[in-house]
């Protein structure tokens, strides 16, 4: 069982360093070529099934890339590949935030949500939640999942070397892919943070 998990492309709330959460942005034209891009270079992989966050950025990327890699299948929705929600704060710049914004960048597990928002650790319970119950099927089948950076953080969190380590040295870049092993149930890492396209073309909006 191969589980391929990538996060959107780029948005232009991504490119003014906003705060995107559940707000729904659709992807800028650099998103959509990077997806494109990226299901270019996964042509012969077939895809078994997908599954999308609902919101536009990554449901876009998702059938994008399974357009350009030749797979024709509906993508199925769930809510818990939803990005962390950010309350009262969504739709405000980064710069704008604080010590609540620091903490969630430079120390996640201390991060204390804003109004209306969700904690890591309720990310990384329902985001872990729908994989290990896409592991236990153990169906030996391939899987797309459209996800966000935060959540793919949070569903991975339990599979890194060093889980205390939160964004895994690194925020996801936009349509990178991480790839999960499945096998009786259980999971492993084979893929970290898999760039299909030229690395000269990431763009890390969160570097310190």
């Amino acid at each position: 069982m191969l589980i391929y998990i990538i996060r959107h492309g780029e948005t232009d709330l991504n490119v003014k360093g906003v705060l995107q959460g559940w707000v729904d942005e659709p992807l800028n034209e650099s998103g959509m070529r990077l997806a494109r891009i990226t299901g270019e270079k996964m042509v012969g992989i077939r895809f078994d099934g997908c599954f999308s966050s609902p919101l536009q950025r990554a449901a876009e990327t998702a059938r994008i890339v399974l357009e350009a890699s030749g797979n024709d299948l509906p993508i199925q929705f769930d809510d818990r590949l939803r990005e962390i929600s950010f309350g009262e704060a969504e739709g405000r710049r980064r710069s704008t935030l604080g010590e609540q914004g620091r903490r969630f960048f430079e120390e996640p597990f201390r991060y204390e949500p804003f109004p209306g928002g969700e904690s890591i650790e309720q990310v990384c319970a329902r985001t872990q939640g729908f994989l290990k119950e896409l592991l236990m099927r153990d169906d030996g089948k391939t899987y797309l999942l459209s996800t966000h950076g935060c959540a793919l953080r949070a569903m991975l969190n339990y599979l890194y070397e060093d889980p205390s380590d939160f964004w895994h040295m690194h925020v996801p870049y936009n349509c990178a892919v991480s790839i999960v092993e499945g096998r009786n149930g259980h999971g492993r890492l084979i893929g970290d943070d898999v760039i299909y396209y030229d690395r000269s073309q990431i763009v890390d909006r969160y570097a310190k």
